[in-house]
Order: C-alpha cells, then structure tokens, then sequence
C-alpha cells in the first residue's frame, strides 16, 4: 500500500520561507514523478512543481524563482522549498506521486499572513 507522508506547513509572515517534506513509502520502485500542488479556499487543486524521475522539473508560473522542488537519492523523499511567500501561497498542500495510478499525501497547510 503506497502512503504519503507530508511535514513541514505552517503560519509565516509574508517574505518568509517553509520547506515541504514528502515521503513515499510501500513501492519497491520509485514513482515517475512527484510533485507538489495547492488549494486555495473556493479555487481549483493547481500543479505547483513537479518533480520527474528523470530529475526533469517544472514549476507554475506563480511560483518560479521563489519555489524549488528536490528530492533525495533515493528517489522517494520530495522537498518544496518555498522562500519570498506571499499571502496568495495560502492553501493547503498536497503531495503527488505517480505509479500506474495517482497517490496523495494528507495535505498541510500553509498560511502567509501579510
């Protein structure tokens, strides 16, 4: 049974930084890709960054220059480091991986308050 386990949400100020933690467990290969995506109170979940096992990244149009996405060696633990935070980074967090089929993580929250 593949399980995610996500750390790392919390209150900062606006300008502030949180790192996202990820980690996949229950799969003896690692995922084809993991990512992180956000929503917002009354908006649509939104892709954030991606991660493919290729090293290949991608990164919304919101959150580049600001948002970094890795991963460790072995290919099963994703971080989001999110630094210059605004309020409009306020959403809940959820951790994706993708095998034959989607998996998420629980979801955290993160709150920037200007």
């Amino acid at each position: 049974q593949v399980q995610l386990v996500e750390s790392g949400g919390g209150l900062v100020q606006s300008g502030g930084s949180l790192r996202l933690s990820c980690a996949v467990s229950g799969s003896i290969v690692s995922p084809n890709a993991m990512g992180w995506y956000r929503q917002a109170p009354g908006k649509q979940r939104e892709l954030v960054a991606q991660i493919s096992r290729a090293g290949i990244t991608l990164y919304a149009d919101s959150v580049k220059g600001r948002f970094t996405i890795s991963r460790d060696n072995a290919k099963t633990t994703v971080y989001l480091q999110m630094n210059s935070l605004k309020p409009e980074d306020t959403a809940v967090y959820y951790c994706n991986a993708q095998f034959d089929q989607d998996y998420w993580g629980q979801g955290t929250q993160v709150t920037v308050y200007s």
